[in-house]
């Protein structure tokens, strides 16, 4: 009995210790879930699998073969099964010449012949030897297969262009809430030496106020930040495919690159232009080859049932049926509505090149305005970065200055403020100059190479 309490014990604090390693296990792995740091190209990988519109797309490429093989399969040749039972309760008729039985010539006489019970059952089977049409459809769903494949790039594309920016913005927010931090920081310093002046009655209440009010606005700021923050996370989870309890942190660092050209590869929305064109000509060519014949062959073999169920003379009997064959069929006139057919596809040809020049110099356009947009923000980067530099150290004096009383506290103030708004520049050239590089990127057919 001591024995059996004993075991029973050392089972509960081997429960317990269950318990707890299993406690410890889940906060090490929700710690460890909340540090990881995901890069932009993970952001992608992770976009690649999850994203909806990719599934999606996935999803038509393979419905596009899926076509194409049932198109080839019009090829295959056709076997049917056909059976059928008829009961004549009464009889057919038909109409026997009186000549033939001796009577006068012009003279018939009805008759019902065969018997009450009638089966049949065949193999059919019949195969196209040549048909303009069938050809037609197999290169026409080969090429939407094409297309389908171009249009899964394009939201592939879409997909690390709507990424990339979402993770560049969040990134700059990280970056403004530090400097709001700093800031307010440096805000809540210059405060508590204004009411150590002011409780020695050398400043008045209004100077405590105004740097009062500029904190608030700053925690205000910091508020809104934070908001945008978490809002800009979520739109990137719901890119990436991930639920929005998953916790994620991204890297915040932002490294200031140089220019790069970037070679211009045929970009997506003219390999569209370009593929679409060769479905409307495969069309084309379809529609003129529907007025040539069409050749198959055919064939069925069976048996042909008869029965009687009446006495003196009843009787089954099967007797067998089997023939081949050729059919041709040409068409001869269908009230021009092939011609009308034909007439609208070359109109569709027509806007179908206009088209193409014409996204070909938007594309142009475009990259030239992100080309230059990308050059000036560059430089806009460095020259605000320098005025952040500038301002600070201004700041840093004024404050000084007003410690020794050679500065007022409005020139603090401005000075402040300039520091605020060479950083608001510099954090707006970068975001400007990142979705101009990302956006020359997707004009030049080099999105797919973001890391």
């Amino acid at each position: 009995m001591k024995d059996k309490k004993i075991w029973s014990h050392r089972l509960v604090s081997i429960h317990k210790s269950k318990q707890l390693f299993l406690i410890l296990l889940g906060i090490f792995l929700s710690l460890s879930t909340n540090a990881q740091t995901w890069t932009l190209q993970q952001c992608i990988d992770t976009a690649q699998v999850h994203n909806k519109n990719l599934q999606m797309s996935r999803n038509n490429m393979n419905l596009a073969t899926e076509k194409h093989s049932e198109a080839k399969a019009n090829l295959i040749p056709k076997i049917s099964l056909n059976a059928d039972y008829k009961y004549f309760a009464e009889l057919p008729y038909q109409l026997m010449p009186q000549s033939a039985f001796g009577g006068p010539e012009g003279m018939y006489k009805e008759v019902q012949m065969g018997v009450p019970h009638n089966m049949a059952a065949n193999l059919q089977v019949a195969m196209p030897l040549y048909n303009p049409q069938v050809y037609g459809a197999i290169e026409a769903t080969k090429i939407a297969s094409e297309l389908n494949s171009l249009q899964y790039k394009k939201t592939e594309e879409q997909v690390y262009f709507d990424v990339s920016n979402l993770y560049y913005n969040a990134k700059i927010l990280s970056h403004q809430k530090t400097f709001i931090d700093s800031n307010l920081v440096n805000t809540t310093k210059l405060l508590d030496n204004l009411k150590l002046l002011q409780s020695q009655q050398m400043i008045k209440k209004s100077d405590v106020s105004k740097v009062e009010l500029q904190k608030e606005q700053l925690i205000t700021q910091r508020e809104l930040v934070k908001n945008n923050i978490e809002q800009v996370m979520n739109a990137l989870k719901f890119s990436m495919g991930i639920p929005y309890s998953q916790i994620i942190q991204i890297e915040t660092e932002i490294v200031n690159k140089e220019l790069e050209t970037y070679s211009t590869i045929l970009p997506v929305d003219l390999e569209l232009v370009i593929t679409q064109n060769k479905l409307l000509s495969s069309e084309l060519s379809t529609l003129k080859a529907s007025r040539l014949p069409t050749v198959s062959i055919f064939g069925s073999y069976g048996q042909t049932g008869f029965g009687y169920d009446e006495k003196p003379n009843d009787f089954l009997n099967f007797y067998p049926t089997a023939f081949a064959g050729l059919q041709l069929s040409v068409p001869l006139f269908n009230g021009t509505v092939t011609q009308r057919k034909i007439n609208q596809k070359k109109l569709e040809i027509q806007n179908n090149q206009i088209q193409f020049d014409l996204v070909k110099e938007q594309n142009q356009m475009l990259i030239e305005n992100a080309t230059r947009l990308r050059k000036v923000n560059q430089q806009t980067i460095d020259n605000t970065q320098n005025q952040i530099d500038l301002a600070t150290t201004v700041y840093n004096e004024m404050v000084l200055q007003q410690k020794e009383g050679t500065a007022t506290l409005t020139d603090v103030l401005l000075a402040d403020n300039a520091v605020r708004e060479a950083q608001t520049s510099h954090l707006t050239a970068i975001i400007e100059f990142l979705k101009a590089d990302l956006e020359l990127k997707k004009l030049s057919g080099n999105i797919s190479s973001i890391k």
